[in-house]
């Protein structure tokens, strides 16, 4: 029996019309006949005012949580219509490569929440914050809080630097190089269960993926 997933779309720099609401709410709904366990899909649209980047102007971001792996995928378009239609062709393809792998290897992953420098994790709280100087956003780390977003400007500078602090459950290298398939990035950022040690897995060409480990052993 399928569970009920929650829906929740958010705009940055956009109105979230109702036909658009609508149009989303739609092309999303099919995600539990692949992924049974899903419980929210969170759907973000940012709309980019530079008019030199009209072509990328519009971009989609969807997250699915559930009982098992968080999945995500994006698309940028000069329609955000069209960027649904595209982000959703990427997401139903990583359901069905996970929906594959669960039955290929007749195992289940509890729900792992590690830095992706990129991802979301669920209860997620973005805070806005004024920009600061460059020594205080290098001290503002420490003060951040688990699943909180900050965008801050270094110091005079153009440079933007948007920093999210997430809880990182160890895990095996199998299970990184898996999540990070289904996020779509092209590296992962993890604390290896056998070693303790901070790990990247990262893609390099064809079928073929590096590991970066750093030498010391997070706390436990």
């Amino acid at each position: 029996m399928e569970e009920t997933m929650d829906i929740t779309i958010v705009g940055r720099n956009a109105e979230i019309h109702p036909n658009f609401r609508a149009y989303v709410e739609e092309k999303v709904a099919k995600v539990t006949q692949l992924y049974p366990r899903a419980q929210r899909i969170d759907v973000e649209l940012t709309h980019e005012r530079n008019p030199r980047q009209a072509e990328t102007a519009e971009r989609i971001e969807l997250t699915v949580f559930g009982k098992g792996p968080i999945i995500r995928a994006e698309a940028s378009s000069s329609d955000r219509h069209a960027a649904v239609d595209i982000a959703v062709g990427k997401l139903f393809e990583r359901l069905r490569r996970a929906r594959d792998r669960a039955k290929d290897h007749r195992r289940r992953y509890d729900t792992p929440i590690a830095v992706d420098l990129g991802g979301i994790v669920p209860d997620e709280v973005e805070v806005e914050e004024a920009p600061v100087t460059a020594e205080e956003s290098l001290r503002s780390a420490a003060d951040l809080k688990p699943g909180e977003v900050r965008e801050e400007q270094f110091g005079d500078s153009p440079v933007i630097v948007r920093q999210k602090l997430h809880e990182a459950e160890p895990m095996t290298v199998d299970q990184a190089l898996y999540q990070m398939e289904l996020v779509g990035h092209p590296f992962f950022l993890f604390v290896d269960v056998e070693t303790g040690q901070p790990c990247v897995v990262y893609h390099r060409e064809g079928w073929t993926y590096g590991v970066i480990r750093l030498n010391t052993v997070v706390a436990s």
